[in-house]
This record gives C-alpha cells, structure tokens and sequence, in this order.
C-alpha cells in the first residue's frame, strides 16, 4: 500500500505547476493538483481496461 501511494506521489511531483507550486494560496493550489491526479487516475483505469 505505501509502494502504490509513494508512486503517486512521485508520478503528481512531475507536473510541473505542482512541483514548483505557482499558487501561493491553498485553495488555488488545490485545483491544478486535482486535475493532475484525475489525469494520472485516468491512465492506469485505461491501462487496466
């Protein structure tokens, strides 16, 4: 389990709106890091149908 969350973390950390953090605010910081995390969920739920 902590081999799937380290990955995820690893694969987020390579956008790289999330790595240098642009948004100083919380909130807006929030919404890049949701979309990258969508996109990432995306491809292993396409790799695995």
């Amino acid at each position: 389990r902590r081999n799937r969350i380290e990955r995820f973390f690893s694969k987020l950390k390579h956008y790289r709106a999330i790595a240098t953090r642009y948004e100083k605010h919380d909130a807006n910081f929030l919404a890049p890091v949701k979309l990258a995390a969508t996109r990432i969920w995306l491809r292993v739920y396409e790799s695995v149908t």
